[in-house]
């Protein structure tokens, strides 16, 4: 039976998951230190709970109570009622999606057992910007990428900008953290995948180019916004690839060029 509680004190401990929500710095150590993620809005929410991830609790105003009725009573977990002035003096920010839930996190996989079923395979290194990490798992879900492999500075999937940018893609994509780097990448080739380094550089060989003949399993190496690959990771890289550009434009940013990297890859026919 669903438990909807009204809530009129932004104090009260029983809210205490969903506090400063834009403090990120308090958010980044907090949330992983504590087992816990924040999913924000109705779909997303869904997602989360079809995805096997267990709700601790949900913050949500009047209007919401019945569109989340069902999710609740699924849940188990308490649903504090309270007015959008007094979610926004918990969270910080006006939360014009309504509902807002505190998820309990999974383990992590081992690297070794993402990449057992995988053939296509994305790998981030320190992609800080949450923004730009939901919009990779994005593009990696619709365009068939089916891994996702973190470098160990890399930003949290979990964290709330992330899965909302994402809409809900950081729960169907596998992902892991490799332990260390760029030393964790000789485990992606010794599971038989050619690593591929994304780079504006024109002395890079062409993406198409380096699919033809389309490896048997491929990993494509991601750099963050501006600074891109470090020199390690590119030393350690089987090839360096680029997309082609035209009208003056060198580069696009990591979001767009990933997009496009994975239409190449599943174009090519990567997977038997």
């Amino acid at each position: 039976m669903a438990v909807f509680i009204p809530v009129g004190d932004p104090a009260d401990p029983r809210l205490s998951d969903f506090t400063g929500l834009t403090d990120v710095e308090l958010r980044r150590r907090r949330e992983p230190a504590e087992g816990l993620f924040i999913a924000e809005g109705e779909k997303v929410v869904r997602r989360a709970a079809q995805a096997g991830y267990a709700m601790r609790s949900m913050l949500l105003s009047e209007k919401w109570v019945p569109v989340m009725r069902d999710v609740v009573e699924q849940s188990g977990a308490p649903a504090y009622v309270v007015s959008p002035a007094l979610a926004e003096q918990v969270t910080g920010y006006h939360v014009h999606r309504g509902a807002l839930a505190s998820m309990e996190r999974k383990p992590l996989p081992e690297p070794e057992r993402v990449l057992s079923a995988a053939r296509r395979v994305v790998i981030m290194e320190a992609v800080n910007d949450h923004t730009n990490v939901g919009a990779i798992f994005r593009s990696a879900a619709a365009l068939g990428m089916d891994a996702v492999l973190l470098s160990p500075s890399c930003a949290d999937p979990l964290y709330r900008r992330s899965v909302k940018v994402s809409m809900g893609a950081v729960f169907s994509v596998p992902y892991a953290r490799l332990g260390t780097w760029p030393q964790g990448l000789e485990s992606v080739r010794d599971a038989g995948f050619r690593l591929l380094a994304l780079t504006p550089d024109e002395e890079a060989v062409p993406l198409d180019d380096a699919l033809a003949p389309p490896p048997e399993r491929a990993a494509l190496l991601l750099g963050a916004e501006g600074e891109g690959l470090s020199r390690r990771a590119m030393g350690a890289a089987d090839e360096r690839v680029r997309i082609p550009m035209a009208h003056g434009v060198d580069s696009l940013n990591v979001g767009a060029a990933a997009a496009v990297a994975f239409y190449a890859l599943t174009r090519s026919g990567s997977t038997p």
